[in-house]
């Protein structure tokens, strides 16, 4: 941007102008499920990014044009290269180059449940050493409200720059749904939360070239809680369904079955399903947020704690549930071989943040089961943060593999296995997904849990 001396002009102006005529460069820091679906919405707007991650592998696959994200071809990333519409580096001194730095970084939990937001103030911290006048910071990450204004900006400031006056702040909480075709990152309405009225205006006006529609709320605690209220919903309501499957089990009602006959009724009910835990960043994670700052304030969300409990407990239920099943088949947990269906968090997708496959594989691990497992998206187990597990490769689900293992647990649904085929060549399955709901031959094999 021109120098302001020379134009008379504001830093706020002159990056307004920027904004308006897509000359604004974007930064985004975090080039993960969150980040890399936003430069796409970017590039398809008109504007250049620059793409910064700490994760040397993911710059070199995408300097190579090589995408590592399931729902963005690698076809769109070479062509982002080939016209120079996306630079992506490791190099965190060049955060002074980009008009408006979207960060995009993990906030995970503590042992303790705690939220961990080291990665949000290293973020904070590369940037202030770099940061210069007329630039715009928006934090996306998931974090409880107050982050932004008591967090983040302090440690922007330590570069001497004001916000407000040298620099703008605002929060706007990321919404994804990985593997739905209907919600692309450009489809889903935005939340904004300005740290003051110019700091709103511009995040807004930037984003609305890009997404759909904008909803610019009155302060970033709002947009923070906003965040916090959609996941802990789902959260409640998803332990609530959870619950119900462990009393309908022992009643020997089918918890799907309930479900569907509830969903006809036109008004005052939205279907949730049950399943093996709760997976994804947000879900698993956001209510501890929100009960960690309660505990602040002085508060007990016992409501929230709860359903955190009920969803905490459901891989444990699973494993009882598989103990069971294989003791009326003569047989016990140790020594027997069991496929794990699905290591990704929910179907067709190829996201293992969260999963509670991870927990269940260690869990039959250290049960003495010898484990395997197939997931067409995910060729090979990751390193994850929570989790010391023995280096894994996928199986294919051939009739052979399939007859040779003592059960197969289906914790994902991916919908490209066939589980017709599946159920034939099976001994027991374990359904937590109710994947196996059309089947129709050989169902004595199959247990829900």
């Amino acid at each position: 941007m021109a120098d302001n001396a020379s134009t008379g002009s504001t830093p706020a102006s002159q990056l307004e102008q920027a904004i308006a005529d897509r000359s604004a460069s974007i930064g985004v820091i975090g080039l993960g499920y969150v980040g890399l679906p936003l430069i796409s919405a970017f590039i398809n707007a008109g504007f250049r990014a620059i793409g910064f991650d700490v994760d040397q592998t993911k710059v070199d696959a995408l300097k190579a044009g090589r995408s590592y994200i399931k729902h963005i071809d690698s076809s769109t990333v070479a062509g982002w290269i080939e016209k120079k519409q996306l630079e992506p580096t490791a190099d965190m001194s060049r955060l002074s180059e980009p008009d408006a730095l979207l960060i995009c970084v993990p906030t995970p939990l503590t042992d303790s449940r705690d939220p961990d937001l080291k990665y949000v103030v290293s973020t904070a911290e590369s940037i202030a050493k770099v940061l210069r006048p007329g630039q715009l910071v928006v934090l996306e990450s998931t974090t409880y409200p107050t982050t932004t204004r008591d967090v983040m900006v302090p440690v922007l400031e330590q570069s001497g720059l004001v916000a407000g006056e040298d620099f703008f702040v605002a929060y706007s909480p990321e919404r994804e749904d990985p593997g739905n075709p209907d919600y692309s990152a450009a489809g889903i309405p935005k939340v904004v939360g300005g740290l003051d009225a110019a700091s709103l205006d511009l995040a807004s006006k930037l984003y609305s070239h890009a997404i759909v529609k904008i909803v610019p709320v009155t302060s970033p605690e709002v947009a923070e809680a906003c965040k916090i209220l959609e996941n802990t919903y789902r959260a409640v309501n998803i332990a609530l369904v959870n619950e119900l499957k462990t009393l309908f089990d022992r009643m020997d009602i089918d918890v799907w079955e309930v479900i569907d006959a509830a969903k006809t009724k036109p008004f005052g009910f939205q279907a949730f399903y049950p399943g093996p835990g709760l997976g994804g960043h947000c879900i698993p994670i956001d209510p501890f947020y929100l009960t960690w700052l309660a505990r602040r304030q002085g508060l007990t969300t016992r409501f929230i704690e709860l359903a955190g409990e009920v969803n905490s407990r459901m891989p444990e239920y699973v494993i009882t549930r598989l103990t069971d099943f294989l003791n009326d088949a003569g047989k016990a947990v140790r020594g027997s071989r069991i496929c794990l269906l699905g290591m990704a968090y929910k179907k067709d997708v190829d996201d293992p943040r969260e999963s509670p496959s991870f927990e269940l594989l260690d869990l039959l691990l250290k049960r003495g089961a010898e484990v395997t497992y197939h997931d067409p998206h995910i060729a090979s187990l990751p390193k994850m943060r929570h989790w010391d597990l023995p280096a894994m490769t996928s199986q294919d689900l051939t009739p052979e593999y399939l007859a040779a293992q003592d059960c197969v647990l289906i914790a994902t649904d991916h919908t490209s296995v066939d589980y017709d085929e599946l159920v034939r060549h099976a001994k027991l399955v374990l359904d937590t997904r109710n994947a196996t709901r059309n089947v129709t031959e050989n169902r004595d094999r199959i247990r829900k849990a």
